[in-house]
């Protein structure tokens, strides 16, 4: 099954590709060219929904099927954020270690070394005929100081509970079990299965 991502994030594509082995992934990019998609939602469902529709819509071809992953961390020192500003956390164009360090900033300034935290990923699926959203998500204690060079977005600064080391150490198969992401990916392959 050919299952189109509507994202060109290179970390989320090789993330989404390892975990769903039994399809076809192809990232939009590589169909038509990339636009601006406003994820104007109030949520992450919203915002993944909204990307899946986009992407669908400009495609313009009803054979095809169309994933979209919007995800994030909500920090509870914060009241929850940067939750659905996690991609944009530091800024219109600010790169993953842009919004790392200002997250770690603002930890900081809550005069704290750490907080408990989550991963929500919401995952919509779009098809000429249906919609659908699931969810998953980790749970975290994050940190003041980056660790590890593996994964992308926060994941130097993330321990997930039950562990001592961050997600930027992590070998890739204990993230991969461990991973939001890959909570929601297993609910929705089994909705792509019945498709």
């Amino acid at each position: 099954m050919k299952l189109v991502l509507a994202t060109s994030n290179k970390g989320k594509v090789r993330e989404i590709k390892a975990l769903c082995e039994d399809f076809e992934i192809i990232p939009y990019s590589e169909l038509i060219d990339e636009f601006e998609i406003v994820e104007d939602g109030d949520d992450f469902k919203e915002n993944a929904l909204i990307k899946a529709r986009a992407v669908f819509k400009a495609l313009n071809d009803e054979n095809v099927i169309v994933l979209a992953d919007d995800s994030g961390i909500s920090v509870d020192i914060l009241d929850g954020k940067p939750g659905i500003y996690s991609a944009r956390y530091a800024g219109a164009g600010a790169t993953d270690k842009d919004n790392l360090h200002k997250l770690i900033d603002a930890i900081k300034e809550k005069n704290v070394k750490s907080s408990s935290a989550h991963y929500t990923a919401a995952i919509a699926i779009v098809t000429k005929e249906s919609q659908y959203s699931v969810h998953g998500w980790m749970h975290v204690e994050v940190i003041t100081k980056a660790l590890g060079d593996k994964g992308f977005g926060y994941d130097p600064m993330f321990i997930p509970l039950g562990y001592d080391k961050t997600l930027g150490q992590l070998d890739d198969e204990t993230k991969k079990r461990l991973s939001h992401r890959s909570k929601a990916l297993n609910l929705a392959k089994i909705i792509l299965q019945t498709l």
